[in-house]
């Protein structure tokens, strides 16, 4: 099995990735979370993977952070959810949001993914409610001001204007640690992103 992945970032999409390793190009579908923290093309990347063994193929699914990967894992060892509605539950929320949905038994916001229905929902608030704090403990300080999706758009959006991704979010993050408590929305998180980066 293969456990992780470490080469060069060839192509990615919000699906998947080519990684060469000394020659060998590997591809790996990834969650949109793990898409957005990607490095630019060409740069080194490692990976944590999940090999996926069907009748017809060995497919590799890869995640940024051994968080992310432990909870695509707990996922499919749900009975119905395979790793494309693992994914999709990766996508529509960080590994944090996921774990306080399945804590609290909030079948809303797990039914809010597309491809989750109320029953699955359910099944996943049964089987994983004793087990998610393995992987995203409770802690006291809250959910973050701003919604993972708001930074993920604005993530996005300074990305397709040309800036670094990783000098992009940091910039992202040091807004919401300033403004703490603020319900900003994507506009306001780019007008200031902007400023300080054309700083």
């Amino acid at each position: 099995m293969i456990a992780a992945l470490a080469g060069t970032l060839v192509t990615k999409t919000p699906q998947s990735v080519l990684i060469d390793v000394h020659g060998v190009g590997y591809e790996v579908f990834t969650s949109i979370q793990t898409y957005y923290r990607l490095p630019d093309l060409k740069q080194n990347v490692r990976l944590h993977t999940h090999t996926h063994v069907r009748e017809d193929a060995l497919v590799l699914y890869g995640f940024l952070s051994s968080e992310e990967k432990a909870a695509f894992l707990l996922l499919i060892s749900v009975s119905g959810v395979g790793p494309r509605l693992g994914l999709a539950l990766l996508s529509g929320l960080t590994v944090t949001e996921l774990a306080l949905a399945i804590r609290t038994g909030d079948a809303r916001r797990l039914s809010s993914v597309p491809g989750i229905g109320q029953k699955t929902a359910a099944r996943l608030i049964l089987e994983l409610q004793s087990k998610i704090t393995s992987i995203a403990p409770e802690t006291t300080d809250g959910a973050s001001a701003v919604p993972s999706s708001t930074m993920d758009d604005a993530l996005s959006a300074l990305v397709n204007l040309g800036y670094q991704a990783a000098g992009a979010k940091e910039t992202l993050k040091q807004i919401e640690r300033n403004r703490p408590g603020e319900d900003l929305m994507v506009e306001d998180l780019l007008r200031e992103a902007l400023r300080r980066l054309s700083k």
